[in-house]
């Protein structure tokens, strides 16, 4: 029985090596994400204790109005960086969904070569197996015209 050989097995293990790639990237890109989160979060537990630290220095009492104003000054800049968090974690939204399409697209060309090796070597395998018969009968044969040669 001669071996399968897949003509396209280098365009094969290519195209897996660029899908493997494309993986990698999309986690780097997932990991970026989360980085921003993780920062968005924080700027938003730094603004409501802010917030709090304001509502405790306005309150009944002495006025501290040095700590209110050095807080608001606070606030302003955690606001901003917030906005900026925002567009950072839009764009990298819009990163991860261009990465997970290139993901699908990798996905999707190495699929074809693997339903074509796979119609391949099953079109291989049912020729192997045709031939086998082939000589099977050929050696019936033989031996039939050998018995009655025989006899």
């Amino acid at each position: 029985m001669s071996k399968f050989k897949f003509r396209l097995a280098t365009l094969l293990r290519l195209r897996e090596s660029a899908r493997d790639q494309r993986r990698s990237q999309l986690a780097e890109a997932y990991q970026a994400e989360e980085a921003i989160l993780e920062q968005r979060r924080r700027v938003s537990e730094d603004l409501a204790d802010l917030m709090r630290v304001c509502r405790e220095v306005s309150g009944p009492g002495e006025l501290n109005l040095d700590r209110l104003l050095s807080a608001r000054r606070y606030e302003v800049t955690l606001r901003a960086e917030q906005r900026d968090l925002k567009e950072k974690h839009e764009a990298v939204r819009a990163e991860v969904d261009r990465r997970r399409q290139a993901l699908v697209a990798a996905n999707r060309s190495v699929r074809v070569l693997e339903l074509l090796r796979d119609r391949q070597m099953e079109q291989h395998r049912e020729e192997e197996r045709l031939r086998q018969t082939k000589e099977l009968d050929e050696v019936a044969g033989r031996t039939h015209g050998l018995k009655e040669a025989e006899s």
